[in-house]
């Protein structure tokens, strides 16, 4: 446009389509149950929406995941978020399984042979975050604050080093939301991860039917 090769153009205002409130914690845990529990939704969705609102993780992550990130001993089902693979709780556990099998059955073959945990229609190409993020508006699942609720709630409950490396998280990120949600954890000494861990495994999150 300076130099007069192309017509000046009128673009029109960004509009930036955030989560609005803070999530309360009881908000989010009623969000989940509703969301677990309607078996109107399809199995994508439930799993979509329990990784943002009991694991805290973004869409551009969740999309990014792929279905060796599951790991099923016929006993207990964890997915690789981070150091060590998080453990699904029932029914989180049971959706995840019946998704992956689900995603062998896709009505488009592209997806059928793709290793992503969300595929695309793309051949080879994940699902688009911003369109798992307008469909999880669209069943009432706000991402952002969803999933900002459930990181300050775990921080809370274990030191924020242990939820920074088992969610995939930057130290400092987690440190800072420590802060922000009025933790105890500031003198925490990064050596005995198993005992946190296990009661990171034992939140009340862990029976979203209950």
């Amino acid at each position: 446009m300076k130099t007069s090769r192309m017509p000046r153009l009128a673009l029109p205002p960004q509009v930036v389509n955030q989560d609005q409130a803070p999530l309360h914690q009881h908000r989010r845990l009623a969000i989940l149950r509703r969301t677990l529990n309607d078996d109107s939704l399809s199995l994508r969705a439930q799993v979509a929406a329990a990784l943002v609102l009991l694991y805290a993780q973004p869409v551009t992550r969740i999309v990014r995941l792929t279905v060796n990130d599951v790991i099923d001993d016929g006993a207990t089902v964890t997915i690789r978020l981070g150091d060590p693979p998080s453990p699904l709780p029932e029914p989180v556990a049971d959706l995840m399984r019946a998704y992956v099998q689900s995603c062998q059955h896709l009505p488009y073959a592209s997806s059928r042979s793709s290793q992503w945990l969300f595929p695309g229609r793309q051949p080879g190409q994940p699902m688009n975050p911003v369109s798992l993020q307008v469909h999880l508006r669209k069943i009432g699942v706000p991402p952002q604050c969803g999933r900002t609720s459930a990181i300050r709630q775990l921080v809370l409950q274990a030191p924020a080093p242990v939820i920074a490396k088992a969610l995939g998280y930057h130290d400092t990120t987690a440190t800072r939301l420590v802060t922000e949600a009025g933790g105890t954890w500031s003198r925490y000494a990064p050596g005995d991860h198993h005992r946190s861990t296990r009661r990171h495994q034992s939140l009340d999150e862990s029976n979203p039917k209950g």
